[in-house]
């Protein structure tokens, strides 16, 4: 909701500042005033004298305030098969765990969802996104579930609605009884746009159409998913070049690269975004830039299944947007996306560029409006900015961790992952004291290990 003629006011005081604007404007000490679910004014020194309505004041001395981190790729459900298949490439990866994957409901959903929720706004994210293309046939309401845990925890949410209609009599890697038909799929992702989308400038819920990968998705899938997604206004989210093995799949498959055959099916534009895109020549860089098309860079899942080092510095050099992801905690078993920040820094270095492959700020920004840019809602969230929405994230700077480090951005990238004192979502307290406020952490301990459990126990049986 827009702010009310007599806003209820946060006033925040004495943080530095990384507003990660387009000038990347930072205060040594600084104000945020939030007013109802937006963000009132920025600036150095104190807030404004004067204020009226003001609920809270916040002496955040010894913290950096920042926007909330934006995932821009993930899959919740794989919260519940984590430390599985650990030494594994993707394709085995994949061939090792769809047969568990295709036995989950609509209980195993939402507390995956829970899960994988819980430990990203812990550390620091205000929007997430969650890929899932698992539709098991009388499985429930999966959409439905990923959904109402979002909303349980308080956080901005995607969720790309994912398919998968080429299995393994096709050709693909999924079992036969872990994918829908074409028909099924296409109807299932709109009734899911009918139910969940909301379009408006401080929606909490959005829907993306998200056929899962060329490897699992039939050419009409992808082409037909396309056009629902222009229909509908939603954007578009699918996995690319990830692998070299990919890039043979397609070429034997359909001709082409992979980035060529997303451009024939309609899958190039800024509408577009797209997951790892590690095995990217120039040519294909040069058509994400010419297209708007997005990516979704996951370093530590990259690494966890060997796909190699994705081109991040010469796409962000070309003008391509670039956000982060978590991806799947069966991937990433951390979960978190703060420490994603680090780790594109670290790993981006270790390639051609090395030293001046990224820095603390560039990695700050592909966290937060690298983020909002690939999701589609940059003029709304993904920097400190009068009129932005309020959500942001007061780290916890100065304690033994950090204590040494004086410029604040550097200590949050490359030091130890700081402390959430304070994460606000839509104006509202998600996180305060590095816990959560909405929801009990314990228990979705609990129901996670349990459920986590029967798929085991159902997958064994099968």
């Amino acid at each position: 909701m827009a702010a009310s003629a007599d806003p209820q006011r946060i006033v925040i005081e004495n943080c530095s500042i990384a507003t990660v604007d387009a000038h990347d404007t930072e205060y040594a000490s600084g104000y945020i005033v939030v007013a109802d679910n937006r963000i009132e004014s920025v600036g150095a020194g104190k807030a404004p004298e004067g204020l009226t309505g003001v609920v809270r004041r916040i002496d955040a001395t010894g913290h950096l305030a920042t926007p909330g981190l934006v995932n821009t790729h993930h899959h919740f459900y794989q919260w519940i098969t984590r430390g599985l298949a650990t030494d594994h490439n993707l394709f085995n990866w994949l061939v090792a765990l769809y047969p568990t994957w295709a036995r989950i409901d609509e209980p195993m959903a939402r507390a995956a969802a829970q899960g994988s929720l819980a430990m990203m706004a812990r550390g620091g994210v205000t929007t997430a996104m969650d890929h899932h293309y698992v539709f098991p046939k009388d499985s429930g309401d999966l959409s439905g579930a990923i959904i109402g845990a979002a909303r349980e925890m308080g956080v901005r949410f995607t969720l790309a609605r994912g398919s998968m209609d080429r299995s393994e009599k096709d050709g693909g890697l999924p079992p036969d009884f872990a994918v829908e038909t074409l028909e099924g799929a296409l109807a299932a992702t709109e009734a899911t746009i009918d139910a969940h989308h909301d379009a408006s400038f401080d929606s909490m819920t959005q829907v993306a159409v998200a056929p899962c990968s060329p490897f699992s998705v039939s050419t009409e899938l992808m082409r037909q998913g396309a056009e629902l997604a222009r229909r509908r206004g939603v954007r578009l989210h699918t996995h690319g070049s990830e692998t070299v093995e990919e890039e043979q799949f397609c070429k034997e498959l359909f001709g082409m690269g992979p980035t060529d055959y997303f451009e024939s099916t309609g899958w190039l534009g800024s509408d577009v975004w797209m997951a790892h895109c590690v095995h990217m020549n120039d040519s294909d860089i040069a058509a994400f830039a010419r297209t708007g098309t997005g990516v979704a860079h996951c370093p530590s899942s990259n690494a966890r299944l060997a796909a190699g080092i994705a081109r991040v510095p010469d796409m962000l050099a070309a003008g391509v947007p670039v956000g982060l992801g978590v991806d799947g905690t069966a991937s990433n078993e951390s979960g978190e996306l703060h420490t994603e920040l680090r780790n594109a820094l670290l790993i981006n270095r270790l390639g051609a560029h090395r030293e001046a492959a990224l820095n603390a700020r560039q990695a700050l920004r592909l966290g937060t409006f690298g983020g909002a840019q690939v999701l589609g809602r940059a003029d709304q969230i993904g920097s400190l900015e009068a009129g932005k929405l309020a959500d942001l994230v007061l780290w916890k700077l100065d304690t033994l961790a950090h204590s040494s480090i004086a410029d604040p951005v550097t200590a949050l990238i490359f030091g130890a992952a700081a402390p959430v004192t304070l994460s606000l979502v839509d104006g509202k307290p998600v996180v305060e004291g590095n816990h959560l406020t909405t929801v009990d952490e314990d228990a979705i301990a609990r129901v996670t290990r349990d459920e986590a459990r029967r798929l085991a126990q159902i997958a064994a049986g099968a």
